[in-house]
């Protein structure tokens, strides 16, 4: 396999990867919205329920932590191979 076909190939799993960490964006957007910007006056009703506002932050961190470590390897990786 070439160094062309490699970088394809990490390419498409960054994709794949960033796109399976986009919930993790929203929620934590969400949860920061409503604990910081909505101040008691949400565009949701349920974004004024403490104990789902929580949820969200832990489920977004989570996954946008998940998105992290999977992310690292491949870039570094990527970066090996451009200097190549």
């Amino acid at each position: 396999m070439n160094k062309e076909e490699e970088l394809n190939i990490i390419k498409k799993e960054i994709t794949k990867i960033n796109i399976i960490g986009t919930p993790g964006a929203i929620f934590l957007g969400l949860g920061l919205y409503a604990l910081f910007g909505a101040e008691g006056e949400p565009f949701h009703p349920i974004l004024n329920n403490a104990k789902f506002v929580l949820m969200l932050l832990v489920v977004g961190s989570a996954i946008e932590i998940w998105q992290f470590t999977k992310l690292m390897p491949l870039f570094k990786k990527q970066s090996a191979l451009n200097k190549q």
